[in-house]
């Protein structure tokens, strides 16, 4: 961190960008209804719904993942039956490495962490039963 400034009026962030101590209409672009748009609209920096969280709360999402895609099904449905609004799926080394569950480097490591995906049916077998045009997914492939 660095030692405030020696007038507390003059302050910069952490890039560099000076701060000024109040902002009022004159420190407006000039061009800003072209660059703003209404919520729910293009090019979407207000957000992508037009109420936003007023009338759509945040969404719930707890990471989760079993070994296969039949205990993970079995979880995601557990926790949308009691308010979960959204899924986060966490998938196993193998499957964020692009590697199958059959390939001899995932050995020991199919299911360890999360959900090992091989195929479209194991896809098919995650999201049984889930009503994906009500539930949005999210899924965190991280890099090895």
């Amino acid at each position: 961190m660095s030692a405030p400034p020696a007038d507390p009026a003059q302050r910069t962030t952490e890039s560099g960008i000076p701060v000024e101590p109040v902002y009022g209409p004159e420190d407006l672009p000039a061009n800003l209804d072209e660059r703003l748009s209404p919520p729910g609209t293009f090019p979407f920096v207000r957000g992508p719904y037009p109420g936003m969280y007023r009338v759509r709360p945040w969404t719930m999402r707890q990471y989760a993942g079993f070994a296969t895609a039949e205990a993970t099904n079995e979880r995601f449905r557990y926790l949308l039956q009691r308010g979960q609004t959204g899924l986060s799926t966490a998938f196993d080394l193998p499957t964020q490495m692009g590697l199958d569950s059959d390939d001899p480097r995932a050995l020991g490591e199919v299911g360890r962490t999360g959900v090992a995906i091989d195929t479209i049916d194991d896809m098919r077998r995650l999201f049984r039963e889930i009503p994906l045009a009500d539930v949005s997914t999210s899924m965190t492939i991280n890099a090895p």
